[in-house]
């Protein structure tokens, strides 16, 4: 494992102390008027856990495509460095799966839920393991870690800094042209359409997502939309 992980020009890497949870940390950092870009990140043998703050110039129904953002970049990291035969999928509220199982989540904040105003911060986290230590590998087939999913020789300072880069370039990315080219890598590793969901109170079918990423549920006769947004009340 590398000893200081490095990140592109923009970004700037700061590690948690001690046993301070790094997104939480970035939420905090950000209240006090940290700037953006900043990865904060937590780099240890069995996990991987980091942070980065924004500092949005739209309001938070538009902001709120970081965390999908993210997403892609972390499969696009994940794909730079596994073999081949490593498949990341994502599901719509953040969880990541490899090779189908559990394998971690992402999650988003931001300064208040007010979607049609600009948030002052918003911070998308991610927290992936790289062992499994709290049970034995297949005790429970729909969790895993990259380490068992043939992810041995990854490592976790790297995928930092891998997922920091693509991150990067999704980011320039969705200022030049938007959400449609997010929107179409994301949609392509969505886990989960066709089946019953339930969310916001509704359950049905879940459909897909519309332009700003929000979730549609077909419930009968009625499609519902259930905002992105929504995450907001669900970082814990």
């Amino acid at each position: 494992m590398s000893d200081t992980p490095r990140f592109p020009p923009l970004m700037a890497g700061v590690a948690a102390i001690g046993e301070n949870d790094p997104f939480e940390t970035a939420c905090a950092m950000a209240v006090r008027g940290c700037e953006g870009g900043t990865v904060v990140h937590k780099v240890q043998a069995d996990r991987l856990r980091a942070a980065i703050i924004f500092a949005p110039e739209v309001a938070t129904e538009k902001a709120i495509a970081m965390l999908p953002l993210c997403g892609v970049g972390f499969q696009n990291a994940v794909g730079a460095l596994a073999p081949p035969e490593v498949a990341v999928h994502l599901d719509w509220s953040g969880g990541i799966r490899v090779n189908g199982a559990h394998c971690g989540r992402l999650r988003v904040a931001a300064a208040d839920a007010v979607t049609d105003q600009v948030p002052d911060w918003l911070v998308v986290g991610l927290e992936v393991p790289i062992l499994q230590t709290e049970c034995d590998p297949g005790t429970n087939p729909d969790v895993t870690a990259l380490y068992e999913e043939g992810c041995a020789e990854v490592d976790p300072a790297h995928l930092l800094e891998s997922w920091a880069r693509h991150c990067l370039v999704w980011i320039n990315r969705w200022s030049d042209e938007g959400n449609a080219p997010v929107h179409a890598a994301w949609s392509g590793l969505l886990q989960g359409i066709g089946e019953t969901v339930t969310r916001a109170g509704i359950c049905g079918t879940f459909l897909g997502a519309d332009e700003r990423f929000g979730m549609l549920i077909r419930n009968g006769e009625t499609t519902h939309l259930v905002p992105m947004s929504n995450l907001l009340g669900e970082s814990e």
